[in-house]
């Protein structure tokens, strides 16, 4: 990720609902969920909610994927893991056992 592409994504994280959004997929794992089960559990309105995931999207912070009829949005964990190392990419000044209750903290394990 480069730093415009980070620009994008904390820009599209600095706003409440889409910060709310980008938690609930996370959250939401793999399955992710419909744009209208969104909205219904952040109460908020469809239209404004397709602004929203279209931003995270064209930050590239969700991915979506048709269901049918209906479009489910995802977490990008490419995005997510492309962020993550653009912050942390130059950590602790080559000292990685500095880093490492960091990245313990990060880890699913």
């Amino acid at each position: 990720m480069n730093q415009q592409q980070a620009l994008e994504a904390f820009s599209a994280l600095s706003q409440e609902t889409r910060l709310a959004v980008f938690r609930l997929l996370v959250t939401a794992g793999p399955d992710g969920l419909a744009s209208g089960e969104i909205g219904e559990q952040l109460g908020v309105r469809q239209n404004t909610m397709s602004t929203n995931l279209g931003i995270l999207l064209k930050a590239g912070l969700v991915n979506r994927v048709r269901d049918g009829r209906s479009v489910r949005y995802l977490a990008n964990h490419d995005g997510i893991s492309g962020l993550l190392g653009f912050l942390l990419e130059d950590c602790c000044g080559g000292q990685p056992e500095l880093c490492r209750p960091l990245i313990r903290q990060l880890s699913c394990n």
